[in-house]
Protein backbone atom coordinates (compact mmCIF):
# COMPACT_ATOMS: atom_id res chain seq x y z
CA UNK A 1 0.00 0.00 0.00
CA UNK A 2 0.47 3.54 -0.41
CA UNK A 3 0.33 5.51 3.23
CA UNK A 4 -0.20 9.12 3.98
CA UNK A 5 0.36 10.18 7.50
CA UNK A 6 -1.15 13.39 8.36
CA UNK A 7 0.92 13.91 11.35
CA UNK A 8 -0.38 17.16 13.87
CA UNK A 9 1.57 18.00 17.13
CA UNK A 10 3.94 20.57 17.44
CA UNK A 11 6.25 18.36 19.23
CA UNK A 12 8.35 15.61 17.16
CA UNK A 13 9.01 13.96 20.19
CA UNK A 14 5.46 13.46 21.50
CA UNK A 15 3.76 10.44 21.91
CA UNK A 16 1.68 11.32 19.09
CA UNK A 17 5.56 11.63 17.43
CA UNK A 18 6.78 8.26 18.70
CA UNK A 19 2.93 6.52 17.46
CA UNK A 20 3.80 8.24 14.27
CA UNK A 21 7.13 6.60 14.04
CA UNK A 22 5.87 2.96 15.11
CA UNK A 23 3.24 3.38 11.91
CA UNK A 24 6.24 4.33 9.76
CA UNK A 25 8.58 1.70 10.91
CA UNK A 26 5.88 -1.45 11.56
CA UNK A 27 4.76 -0.37 7.92
CA UNK A 28 7.95 0.27 5.69
CA UNK A 29 8.80 -3.02 7.54
CA UNK A 30 5.87 -4.94 5.50
CA UNK A 31 7.05 -3.29 2.63
CA UNK A 32 4.52 -0.47 2.41
CA UNK A 33 5.45 2.78 1.15
CA UNK A 34 5.23 5.74 3.82
CA UNK A 35 4.65 9.52 3.06
CA UNK A 36 4.51 11.85 6.46
CA UNK A 37 2.37 15.05 5.88
CA UNK A 38 3.66 17.05 9.05
CA UNK A 39 1.75 19.77 9.36
CA UNK A 40 3.77 22.27 12.00
CA UNK A 41 7.19 21.38 10.59
CA UNK A 42 6.14 22.26 7.24
CA UNK A 43 4.82 25.23 8.36
CA UNK A 44 1.10 24.09 6.76
CA UNK A 45 -0.96 27.58 6.65
CA UNK A 46 -4.59 25.97 8.15
CA UNK A 47 -6.10 29.80 7.69
CA UNK A 48 -7.90 30.33 4.41
CA UNK A 49 -8.41 33.22 3.38
CA UNK A 50 -8.27 35.77 0.48
CA UNK A 51 -4.51 36.10 0.26
CA UNK A 52 -3.93 32.47 -0.94
CA UNK A 53 -6.16 33.43 -4.25
CA UNK A 54 -4.37 36.09 -6.08
CA UNK A 55 -6.44 34.80 -8.99
CA UNK A 56 -9.97 35.56 -7.80
CA UNK A 57 -13.00 34.32 -9.38
CA UNK A 58 -14.99 37.00 -7.67
CA UNK A 59 -12.77 40.13 -7.09
CA UNK A 60 -15.19 41.96 -5.17
CA UNK A 61 -16.16 39.58 -2.24
CA UNK A 62 -14.03 37.02 -1.03
CA UNK A 63 -16.15 33.70 -1.12
CA UNK A 64 -13.99 30.93 0.04
CA UNK A 65 -16.24 27.65 -2.15
CA UNK A 66 -16.15 30.18 -5.05
CA UNK A 67 -12.46 30.95 -5.00
CA UNK A 68 -11.38 27.11 -4.07
CA UNK A 69 -13.58 25.98 -7.18
CA UNK A 70 -11.96 28.60 -9.66
CA UNK A 71 -8.40 27.81 -8.49
CA UNK A 72 -8.78 23.95 -9.03
CA UNK A 73 -10.15 24.26 -12.04
CA UNK A 74 -7.47 27.11 -13.39
CA UNK A 75 -4.54 25.04 -11.71
CA UNK A 76 -3.98 28.20 -9.66
CA UNK A 77 -4.35 26.41 -6.06
CA UNK A 78 -1.49 27.60 -3.60
CA UNK A 79 1.68 25.21 -3.75
CA UNK A 80 1.18 23.74 0.10
CA UNK A 81 -2.94 22.52 -1.32
CA UNK A 82 -1.13 21.03 -4.36
CA UNK A 83 0.95 19.43 -2.56
CA UNK A 84 -1.58 17.61 -0.27
CA UNK A 85 -4.27 16.89 -2.64
CA UNK A 86 -1.28 15.00 -4.69
CA UNK A 87 -0.32 13.28 -1.25
CA UNK A 88 -3.98 12.27 -0.94
CA UNK A 89 -4.69 10.90 -4.54
CA UNK A 90 -1.23 8.84 -3.95
CA UNK A 91 -2.37 7.31 -0.63
CA UNK A 92 -4.45 3.80 -0.64
CA UNK A 93 -4.41 4.37 3.66
CA UNK A 94 -4.97 7.74 4.95
CA UNK A 95 -3.89 7.70 8.73
CA UNK A 96 -4.72 11.05 11.03
CA UNK A 97 -2.51 10.93 14.09
CA UNK A 98 -3.36 13.72 16.62
CA UNK A 99 -4.29 14.76 19.94
CA UNK A 100 -7.87 15.59 20.76
CA UNK A 101 -7.66 19.04 22.18
CA UNK A 102 -10.79 20.45 23.61
CA UNK A 103 -13.15 17.74 22.05
CA UNK A 104 -12.13 17.97 18.70
CA UNK A 105 -9.18 18.13 16.12
CA UNK A 106 -6.47 20.49 16.79
CA UNK A 107 -7.18 23.54 15.07
CA UNK A 108 -3.96 22.87 12.18
CA UNK A 109 -5.54 19.89 11.33
CA UNK A 110 -9.21 21.82 10.66
CA UNK A 111 -7.71 24.01 9.11
CA UNK A 112 -5.86 21.39 6.55
CA UNK A 113 -9.66 20.25 6.07
CA UNK A 114 -10.75 23.30 5.46
CA UNK A 115 -8.19 23.99 2.77
CA UNK A 116 -7.19 21.12 1.41
CA UNK A 117 -10.47 19.81 0.79
CA UNK A 118 -11.34 22.08 -2.16
CA UNK A 119 -14.86 22.37 -3.42
CA UNK A 120 -14.76 21.66 -7.08
CA UNK A 121 -11.67 19.26 -6.54
CA UNK A 122 -12.22 16.80 -4.27
CA UNK A 123 -15.84 17.15 -3.45
CA UNK A 124 -18.82 18.76 -4.89
CA UNK A 125 -22.76 18.28 -4.59
CA UNK A 126 -22.41 14.94 -6.44
CA UNK A 127 -19.42 14.24 -5.79
CA UNK A 128 -19.41 13.04 -1.99
CA UNK A 129 -20.26 10.09 0.17
CA UNK A 130 -20.46 6.81 -1.94
CA UNK A 131 -19.93 8.76 -4.71
CA UNK A 132 -16.77 10.92 -3.49
CA UNK A 133 -13.48 11.75 -5.14
CA UNK A 134 -11.92 9.29 -2.62
CA UNK A 135 -13.42 6.42 -3.33
CA UNK A 136 -11.55 3.67 -3.06
CA UNK A 137 -8.99 4.75 -0.39
CA UNK A 138 -9.53 4.33 3.70
CA UNK A 139 -8.66 6.19 6.59
CA UNK A 140 -8.34 5.59 10.13
CA UNK A 141 -7.81 8.47 12.90
CA UNK A 142 -4.97 7.48 15.90
CA UNK A 143 -6.08 9.72 18.63
CA UNK A 144 -4.83 10.11 22.20
CA UNK A 145 -6.48 11.83 25.15
CA UNK A 146 -5.15 13.05 28.34
CA UNK A 147 -8.06 11.53 30.29
CA UNK A 148 -8.33 7.89 30.70
CA UNK A 149 -11.13 5.82 29.20
CA UNK A 150 -13.90 5.75 31.36
CA UNK A 151 -13.53 9.59 30.97
CA UNK A 152 -14.76 9.10 27.40
CA UNK A 153 -17.44 6.44 28.29
CA UNK A 154 -20.88 7.10 27.09
CA UNK A 155 -21.81 8.59 30.27
CA UNK A 156 -18.29 9.65 31.30
CA UNK A 157 -17.48 13.24 32.24
CA UNK A 158 -15.22 13.87 29.01
CA UNK A 159 -17.63 13.24 26.81
CA UNK A 160 -18.80 9.88 24.70
CA UNK A 161 -15.79 9.25 22.11
CA UNK A 162 -17.64 7.42 19.60
CA UNK A 163 -20.00 10.53 19.68
CA UNK A 164 -16.59 13.18 19.92
CA UNK A 165 -15.65 11.81 16.74
CA UNK A 166 -18.28 11.07 14.48
CA UNK A 167 -18.06 14.64 12.97
CA UNK A 168 -14.64 13.58 11.84
CA UNK A 169 -15.62 10.00 10.78
CA UNK A 170 -18.04 11.98 8.70
CA UNK A 171 -15.96 14.44 6.98
CA UNK A 172 -14.07 11.54 5.88
CA UNK A 173 -16.74 9.21 4.43
CA UNK A 174 -18.25 12.78 2.71
CA UNK A 175 -14.97 12.43 0.54
CA UNK A 176 -15.70 9.03 -0.50
CA UNK A 177 -13.00 7.57 1.96
CA UNK A 178 -14.29 4.06 3.66
CA UNK A 179 -13.54 4.68 7.16
CA UNK A 180 -11.81 2.74 9.98
CA UNK A 181 -12.47 2.04 13.85
CA UNK A 182 -10.28 4.51 15.13
CA UNK A 183 -7.02 3.96 17.48
CA UNK A 184 -7.74 5.69 20.58
CA UNK A 185 -5.42 6.34 23.54
CA UNK A 186 -6.46 7.24 26.68
CA UNK A 187 -4.88 8.85 29.63
CA UNK A 188 -1.94 10.44 28.44
CA UNK A 189 -1.44 12.15 30.89
CA UNK A 190 0.56 15.89 30.98
CA UNK A 191 0.27 19.43 32.18
CA UNK A 192 0.90 18.36 35.65
CA UNK A 193 -2.53 15.99 35.70
CA UNK A 194 -1.38 12.21 36.88
CA UNK A 195 -3.81 9.04 36.81
CA UNK A 196 -1.11 6.62 37.23
CA UNK A 197 2.64 6.34 38.66
CA UNK A 198 5.04 7.20 37.05
CA UNK A 199 5.96 3.58 36.40
CA UNK A 200 2.81 2.31 35.51
CA UNK A 201 2.19 4.84 32.99
CA UNK A 202 5.44 4.61 30.98
CA UNK A 203 4.14 0.43 30.93
CA UNK A 204 0.70 2.48 29.32
CA UNK A 205 2.71 3.75 26.79
CA UNK A 206 4.59 1.42 26.01
CA UNK A 207 1.42 -1.00 25.92
CA UNK A 208 -0.16 1.60 23.75
CA UNK A 209 2.89 1.45 20.99
CA UNK A 210 2.87 -2.34 20.82
CA UNK A 211 -1.24 -2.71 20.78
CA UNK A 212 -0.75 0.04 17.42
CA UNK A 213 2.09 -2.02 16.05
CA UNK A 214 -0.16 -4.99 15.90
CA UNK A 215 -3.03 -3.56 14.44
CA UNK A 216 -1.43 -1.65 11.39
CA UNK A 217 -0.60 -4.52 9.46
CA UNK A 218 -4.74 -5.35 9.24
CA UNK A 219 -5.69 -2.36 7.99
CA UNK A 220 -5.74 -3.01 4.31
CA UNK A 221 -8.55 -5.75 4.97
CA UNK A 222 -10.17 -4.69 8.71
CA UNK A 223 -14.06 -3.73 8.03
CA UNK A 224 -14.85 -0.34 8.00
CA UNK A 225 -17.35 1.38 9.77
CA UNK A 226 -20.92 1.22 8.25
CA UNK A 227 -22.56 4.44 6.05
CA UNK A 228 -25.49 4.83 4.32
CA UNK A 229 -24.90 5.70 0.73
CA UNK A 230 -27.08 7.65 -1.99
CA UNK A 231 -28.99 4.44 -2.58
CA UNK A 232 -30.15 4.63 0.40
CA UNK A 233 -31.91 8.22 0.73
CA UNK A 234 -35.11 9.77 -0.51
CA UNK A 235 -34.77 13.16 -2.32
CA UNK A 236 -35.09 15.00 0.93
CA UNK A 237 -31.73 13.28 1.84
CA UNK A 238 -33.19 11.31 4.46
CA UNK A 239 -33.01 7.66 5.34
CA UNK A 240 -35.62 5.34 3.45
CA UNK A 241 -38.31 3.94 5.82
CA UNK A 242 -37.25 0.46 4.71
CA UNK A 243 -33.49 0.56 4.99
CA UNK A 244 -32.73 -1.10 7.57
CA UNK A 245 -30.54 1.15 9.52
CA UNK A 246 -33.77 3.34 9.97
CA UNK A 247 -35.07 0.65 12.24
CA UNK A 248 -31.96 1.07 14.54
CA UNK A 249 -32.87 2.95 17.77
Amino acid sequence: MNVLIVFCHPEPRSFNGALKEVAVETLQRQGDSVEVSDLYAEGFDPVEGAAHYPERGEPDTFFPLTEQRHAFKGGTLPADVQREIARLERADLIILQFPLWWHGLPAMLKGWFDRVMVYGGLYSGSMRYDRGRLAGKRAICSVTTGSPAAAFSRHGRGGDMATLLWPIHCSLYYLGLEVLAPQVVYGVQGGGLSYQAEGEFREHLESAKASWAQRLPSLADAATIPFSGWQDWDEHGVLKAQHPLSWRP
